[in-house]
C-alpha cells in the first residue's frame, strides 16, 4: 500500500491531503516513514498521532460487524507517467464506474467526490464538489469526475495515478432523486440494473467498472 495516494487513508479528507501533499507527504509509504512528530506539527497532535499510526497498519477504532465505511475510494495508478488526456478520462469512467457499482452494492450514495490526481514529481492535486443530489448513478459520479478534472486545467501533466473517493454515504433509502423524464438517462439505470445483478451473480468481473458510464 506504499504507494498509494494519501487521500486513500480514511481520515485524510480534502484540507488534510492538501496539506500533507505540499510537504511530499503524498503517499502512504512517506506518511508511515515520517517522524509523528513532523505529522503532529503539520495536522495537530491526534489527528497526527492516528495518521502516523493507521499509515502503519494500526487502527484502535471499534469493529462494527458488517459495518458500512462512511467512504469509498477508487485508486487507478498508471504502468507509467501518463501525459494523454483520453488515458486520464477513461481511468476517471473506470473509477467512478466502479464506485458506483459499489455503492449501490451496499445500499448507499454520496453527497460529496473527491479527486486526486498525483504526478511524476510526487506533488498532487485534490479537489471535492458536493453533488446536486446524493447518488450512486455510475453516468453521474462520472460527470462529476470529468468536470472536477478538467477543472484542473492540466497542461501535459504527467500523471501517476487518479484516485476517486466517495465521501458523506447515507442510505439510498432515505435519498431523493429528481425525475428528469430523460429516456437515455432512465434506459442507463435499467442497464445498470441489469449490470449489478450480473456482478451479484458471476463476480465483480462479470460486467467491467465504467463501462456503462459513458
Amino acid at each position: 500500500l506504499d504507494g498509494k495516494p494519501v487521500a486513500a487513508l480514511p481520515g485524510v479528507g480534502t484540507a488534510t491531503a492538501r496539506t500533507l501533499c505540499e510537504y511530499g507527504l503524498d503517499t502512504l509509504g512517506r506518511v508511515a516513514a515520517a517522524p509523528l512528530s513532523t505529522l503532529q506539527r503539520l495536522v495537530g497532535a491526534r489527528t497526527g498521532r492516528e495518521l502516523h499510526e493507521k499509515a502503519q497498519g494500526v487502527d484502535r477504532g471499534r469493529v462494527v460487524p458488517n459495518g458500512v465505511s462512511r467512504s469509498l475510494a477508487a485508486d487507478r495508478p498508471f504502468d507509467r507517467d501518463e501525459l494523454d488526456p483520453d488515458r486520464h478520462r477513461r481511468a476517471l469512467l473506470s473509477a467512478a464506474g466502479d464506485l458506483g457499482a459499489r455503492l449501490r452494492a451496499v445500499d448507499k450514495v454520496c453527497r460529496t467526490l473527491t479527486l486526486t490526481v498525483r504526478y511524476a514529481d510526487r506533488s498532487a492535486t485534490t479537489r471535492s464538489r458536493t453533488l446536486k443530489e446524493p447518488t450512486a448513478h455510475s453516468a453521474a459520479l462520472t460527470r462529476t469526475a470529468y468536470d472536477l478534472y478538467e477543472a484542473l486545467g492540466l497542461q501535459r501533466a504527467r500523471v501517476r495515478s487518479i484516485a476517486l473517493r466517495a465521501e458523506s454515504l447515507t442510505s439510498a433509502e432515505h435519498a431523493s432523486h429528481q425525475l428528469t423524464f430523460d429516456p437515455v438517462d432512465e434506459k442507463v439505470r435499467r442497464i445498470e440494473e441489469v449490470a449489478d445483478r450480473a456482478r451479484a451473480k458471476f463476480g465483480p468481473r462479470a460486467v467491467m467498472p465504467g463501462s456503462l458510464a459513458a
